[in-house]
């Protein structure tokens, strides 16, 4: 069976098509597109399409796609079961839910780097699997030193390291959003395209937003931002209200018109004549 999903592989693109050569179908064959083009494709070529939003083969509630096979085939395999948080914290920057997500994501995005052909990378990250799932299989209690000192020491460090690790309250996705979309509010911005160069699963990200942004979509944020930007060059007073809706990303002026309205209760006429006679009695 062919399979399809976005290009530029990191940790569920090339997991779940380990999964599914070893425990689902040993002949599948693994197709990766410009996510603009992964339905087209797939209705097209006869695919089954994965880890993208609005498929059965994606991410459900907290679970990734690598979880969603799991339950699809009922695979009970100890080491596999091992293996699903230690995948689903690398794939949704949950590295709190597994000890080794963060490794494992340090080196799927380090060999991404490294490896700019798709197909090659999957054929290197299919070693990496192997090896996860020998460790899971046979090695989880063996340690790298038997010294007790050393065994302290590193205790110790871990207990540091998970220290740090609670304390760490905002995932960095969240700091490189609030970036992009500061320098970029004036433009057309799309959650989908933001996701591809966050290299986040787009569902995941729509459905985290609020949690990090006011408790507001993806939609609402913009807005809100945009309006207290409109405000702030109507105050400067040295735009017209056509220039604001446009260096604010809105469409049209009926539209500006309308959403700022929302936010402030007033049109953008009436509060930039209140605010000029605010200034004028001011002077007075």
């Amino acid at each position: 069976m062919k399979w399809i999903t976005r290009e530029r592989p990191k940790i569920d693109r090339i997991a779940c098509p380990w999964l599914i050569k070893n425990f689902v179908d040993k002949e599948a064959e693994f197709i990766y597109v410009p996510a603009s083009q992964v339905l087209e494709k797939a209705d097209k070529i006869k695919a089954i399409p994965f880890d993208i939003p609005d498929v059965e083969f994606s991410h459900h509630d907290d679970k990734c796609t690598f979880d969603y096979i799991i339950e699809k085939y009922k695979i009970t395999d100890a080491a596999i079961l091992a293996m699903a948080p230690i995948v689903r914290g690398a794939d949704t920057d949950r590295h709190d839910i597994a000890s080794q997500a963060s490794g494992l994501w340090a080196i799927s995005a380090g060999l991404a780097y490294n490896t700019k052909d798709d197909y090659k990378l999957l054929e290197k990250g299919m070693m990496i699997y192997d090896a996860l799932y020998s460790w899971a299989k046979h090695l989880q209690k063996e340690k790298h030193t038997q010294n007790p000192v050393d065994h302290l020491f590193i205790d110790v460090f871990n207990k540091f390291i998970n220290q740090k690790a609670a304390q760490k309250k905002t995932p960095d996705w969240v700091k490189e959003l609030k970036e992009i979309i500061q320098d970029q509010i004036d433009t057309n911005l799309s959650l989908t395209d933001i996701s591809k160069s966050l290299d986040i699963n787009p569902s995941y990200l729509s459905r985290e937003f609020s949690k990090h942004f006011n408790n507001l979509s993806f939609g609402k944020y913009i807005r809100k931002l945009r309006i207290e930007k409109a405000i702030e060059l109507i105050k400067a007073g040295s735009y017209s209200l056509t220039e604001v809706a446009y260096l604010t990303g809105f469409s049209d002026q009926s539209h500006f018109t309308r959403i700022f309205k929302q936010h402030t209760g007033k049109n953008p006429s009436t509060y930039k004549k209140e605010l000029a006679k605010s200034k004028a009695g001011t002077k007075g």
